[in-house]
């Protein structure tokens, strides 16, 4: 009972060490992520609201990138812990097997692969997939956080400006090119693709509209290249119309793990941008880090478990420490890396999938030859 309580109070330990770990990457991260959706705000004119739903959404797919280095520095950091406060040495001398110790990270780790299996096939993609939807239903809020002085702004499609000065919302000596038939309506022929250019001395931007004052509008249609002018002491223009250049279509990363499936069977619908024929080798990309990834998780326990050997000096031992924390990151390292081109060659495919199920025996039966050899010399 009392080596139970033991066992359960090294779980908790360790997990609670993995989730704060977790969520104080994730938050790193993320913060510095939210400063780059900060565009969404000043290039695409979308709400502050807009912004932070889409930014809390965006928060899952960075959690999961994280859960590997985050269960390789809690095992470190429990492990290193207990050998500096005598604990496994009371366990050692009570009778306990290193053995048994070891089996129980195992077992820990087991229940982060499938921690990470749920958040990277289920949960993720639900929430970017969410977010995806959100800059899709919702267009730009206001029209003038996209202007800038002296700076062309391509922010909407097929549409661009640039302004000489601005203060608050007024504007002077303005251009603007719309090739996206947005402003077709301003001319007298609207049929057909119209390329349209307007300068103006002044003008006032108000959300979702401008005025302009003292100008001309300069129309082409793109089949003949006739041009029609028409100057103006005031033009109302409304701005709803315009398409910010924000991606819309959902990635394959947002994609959820079922669709991705189909696709994969043949289940081809080319109208969806995620699966069409070339997208298959990404897909299986995409799936190998959802599903396979999470299987060298196990090896980093196993590694980690080294550090229960016994080391003959002190100075070995921070030796032992540092060169285990490497090879374990650099089995990380190596799974993230290779995992990218499993889609492009059979052969990575192939290694990046039987590396676990290789390494995964041989370090578990090298571990029980180390302990098995000292306890031998401890007889």
């Amino acid at each position: 009972m009392l080596q139970n309580k033991i066992y359960q109070n090294f779980i908790k330990e360790i997990l609670k060490t993995f989730f704060v770990i977790l969520f104080g990457l994730t938050l790193i991260a993320w913060t510095v992520r939210a400063v780059n959706f900060l565009d969404l705000i000043v290039e695409n004119g979308y709400s502050v609201a807009t912004y932070f739903q889409y930014s809390l959404l965006n928060l899952f797919g960075i959690l999961t990138k994280f859960i590997p280095l985050a269960f390789l520095l809690s095992l470190m950091i429990f492990i290193i812990k207990q050998i500096q406060e005598k604990e496994f040495l009371i366990l050692w001398t009570s009778g306990v097997k290193k053995i048994t110790i070891v089996n129980l990270f195992f077992l820990i780790s087991f229940f982060i692969v499938i921690f990470y299996i749920i958040f990277s096939t289920l949960i993720t993609p639900l929430a970017l997939n969410e977010s995806r939807t959100i800059i899709r239903q919702n267009n730009f809020n206001s029209f003038l956080p996209t202007i800038r002085a002296q700076q062309f702004s391509d922010s909407f499609t097929g549409f661009t400006f640039i302004v000489e000065k601005k203060k608050k919302n007024n504007i002077e000596n303005v251009f603007i090119h719309d090739d996206s038939n947005t402003l077709n309506n301003l001319t007298t022929n609207q049929e057909g693709n119209i390329s349209t250019t307007i300068s103006a001395k002044s003008g006032l931007v108000e959300e979702k509209k401008m005025v302009l004052f003292n100008g001309q509008i300069i129309s082409s249609r793109k089949e003949n290249k006739k041009n029609e002018i028409i100057k103006f002491e005031q033009l109302n223009i409304n701005l709803e119309n315009l398409q910010t250049g924000t991606i819309k279509q959902p990635k394959l990363q947002e994609t959820s793990t079922l669709k991705l499936f189909q696709c994969m069977n043949n289940l081809i619908d080319e109208s969806l941008g995620y699966c069409k024929e070339g997208t298959k080798k990404e897909i299986t990309t995409v799936l190998n880090r959802r599903f396979l990834l999470p299987l060298y998780i196990p090896i980093v326990a196993l590694l980690c478990s080294f550090l229960l050997v016994k080391t003959q000096s002190k100075s070995n031992y921070f030796l032992n420490r540092y060169s285990i924390f490497f090879l374990s990151f650099m089995i990380l390292l190596y799974a993230e890396l290779i995992v990218r081109y499993t889609g492009i060659s059979k052969v990575i495919a192939t290694l990046f999938t039987i590396s676990p199920i290789i390494l995964i025996p041989i370090i578990y039966l090298s571990l029980i030859f180390k302990l098995s050899k000292e306890s031998i010399i401890n007889e």
